[in-house]
C-alpha cells in the first residue's frame, strides 16, 4: 500500500471519528488530514477531488440525513477533508504551471 493511500485512508477514518467525537479542534485536524492527502494527489485525480470538494460542501452532505443523521455528520467532515484536499491541488497546479511548465518561457 502506497503512502498516498494510506494517508487517504487515516483522512476518512478521521473524518468518520471526528463526527462522533468534538475535541473543538476537528476542523483543525481535517484541515491538515485534507492538506496531507491533497499533496499526494495525482495530476489526473486532482479535479474529481475538486468536483466532490464543491457537491459535498454545496449540500451533498446533507443527502443522506433522511436515513439516519450519522451518514451526513460523516460526509460533512469528509467534505472538510476534500475541501482542504481541493485546496491544496489548486495550489499544486498552479506551482507546477508556474514553476515547470515551459510553456510560458517558449517563444
Amino acid at each position: 500500500m502506497s503512502l498516498a493511500k494510506i494517508i487517504w485512508l487515516v483522512s476518512a477514518l478521521g473524518a468518520a471519528l471526528l463526527a462522533f467525537v468534538d475535541t473543538n479542534y476537528n476542523g483543525m485536524i481535517l484541515a491538515v488530514l485534507g492538506l496531507a492527502s491533497g499533496w499526494f494527489l495525482d495530476a489526473d485525480h486532482r479535479r474529481g477531488v475538486i468536483i466532490a470538494a464543491i457537491f459535498l460542501m454545496l449540500g451533498g452532505s446533507g443527502a443522506l440525513n433522511g436515513l439516519h443523521g450519522v451518514f451526513g455528520d460523516i460526509l460533512g467532515s469528509l467534505g472538510k477533508v476534500f475541501g482542504a484536499a481541493a485546496v491544496m491541488a489548486i495550489l499544486r497546479t498552479l506551482i507546477e504551471r508556474i514553476f515547470l511548465s515551459n510553456a510560458a518561457s517558449a517563444t
